[in-house]
């Protein structure tokens, strides 16, 4: 049945645009944790349209404030005042803790971290941006042209001059064998050595966990040992929680909160989840930096009544059943169950992760070398067995990529953990 949807896909669409399976799957509808193709299979989802369904598939209260906002009024732009979108950014910008705060709605993630660009450069005067290696901040242009990550960056020019720091990934490159403290030490000294090299950089852009990258992070309180650096050269924060935001990691409810002691950042970028699949974006910055552009501005599909009705239902959803506090119980749950599953496989170099974001590295059995066919290879297995899961990586795509719905049972999460051990034993 999808055949020949997939022969009309190659026809019109760019051959660029990647597509998961050999035989690729059409999705037609879901419900809670589970997604349904074309041809009736019924599949554990275990990435939510790119850690996107954050809450459930068809979750109740969402469809219904879409229907109730549809049936009104669908459309009017950022041109006229919009009780939706005041709502949701008087919330998001209580949560954000940033003081202060301005919030400002996009469509996407990249035009979320475009907009954060466009801010710090504007506000510093300078189109030197400091991004970290192994990174992937979206499709634009211009975040591209600061995306750390080889695969998912086409071309060399770039609006901006970008300058690569090292911390992003933990237990790979040349500090991979100091422990923690001495970890963050080196990366800092790196931070300042890239410092005396240039001048009058605009901002450091980073993710708490790389999403693309494989879900990597550097340990507890790196950016915060940043965040004094950064300080005294006037360098502002923009943290990038497109995949890390709304409670995902279960222990914080933004990613950056791992790294706050130095304060909070000075802007921060949000997408994903907080729609729960309507297409949903923004900024949240200190009001002195928003409010420094000198020329007018309007967002077109930015803030639309709809997706602003989604948002507010799905952020009251997340408040208040605690879905921070789910991620962190079965996630932990679910992390030391792959944990133990992959302990005798000599093919998984590393499982990591925090709460419902969780990353498998698989490597050549008997090196350290990146395995991206082990990954295909257990990514269809994964599917045959009824689980949908990710894939990523730094130099190759070698990481499994694990982040379902927050609403995650503990009944679900052992059935995914049964289904990819099964899928792991193959390769």
């Amino acid at each position: 049945m999808t055949r020949p949807l997939h022969d009309r896909h190659r026809a019109v669409l760019p051959d660029w645009l990647a597509l998961y399976y050999r035989q690729p799957i059409e999705i037609t509808h879901g419900e809670g944790r589970h997604v349904w193709d074309a041809d009736g299979n019924k599949y554990l989802d275990f990435f939510g349209g790119i850690l996107t369904t954050m809450t459930a598939h068809a979750l109740p209260e969402v469809t219904k404030a879409v229907a109730e906002q549809a049936g009104r009024i669908i459309h009017s732009s950022t041109l006229y005042l919009n009780r939706q979108m005041v709502e949701l950014a008087e919330r998001i910008a209580q949560l954000s803790g940033i003081p202060d705060a301005r919030v400002f709605f996009t469509t996407s993630g990249t035009e979320a971290n475009d907009t954060a660009l466009l801010l710090a450069t504007a506000h510093r005067g300078s189109n030197q941006i400091l991004a970290m290696r192994n990174s992937y901040h979206g499709r634009s242009f211009s975040a591209v042209g600061i995306t750390g990550n080889h695969a998912w960056s086409p071309t060399g020019l770039s609006p901006l001059q970008t300058l690569y720091v090292h911390g992003g990934v933990r237990a790979r490159g040349p500090y991979a064998h100091l422990s923690d403290a001495q970890f963050i030490e080196a990366c800092v000294a790196d931070l300042e050595d890239l410092l005396g090299h240039t001048r009058n950089v605009a901002a450091l852009i980073a993710e708490p966990i790389q999403g693309v990258g494989g879900f990597t992070s550097p340990p507890d309180g790196l950016y915060a040992a940043f965040r004094e650096v950064l300080d005294r050269h006037g360098i502002l924060w923009i943290t990038d929680e497109v995949q890390t935001g709304w409670g995902r990691t279960g222990d914080h409810f933004w990613g950056w909160q791992a790294h706050g002691r130095s304060g909070p950042p000075d802007l921060l970028t949000f997408a994903k989840g907080i729609g729960n699949g309507m297409s949903i974006g923004g900024v949240v910055a200190r009001a002195e930096v928003m409010n420094c552009l000198d020329s007018n501005s309007i967002s077109t599909f930015g803030g639309s009544p709809v997706t602003m009705a989604a948002g507010l239902a799905n952020l009251s959803y997340v408040l208040e059943h605690d879905l921070q506090g789910n991620a962190r119980r079965v996630g932990g749950l679910l992390i030391e169950r792959l944990r133990a599953i992959c302990a005798q496989l000599p093919v998984v170099r590393e499982v990591r992760g925090r709460g419902l974001m969780a990353g498998i590295e698989l490597v050549r059995p008997g090196t350290d070398r990146a395995n991206p066919e082990a990954a295909a290879a257990v990514l269809e297995a994964a599917r045959e067995g009824g689980l949908l899961i990710g894939k990523g990586g730094g130099h190759d795509t070698s990481v499994l990529r694990i982040a379902p719905p927050l609403t995650l049972t503990v009944a679900e999460a052992e059935e995914g953990a049964a289904i990819l051990e099964r899928a792991l034993r193959t390769v």
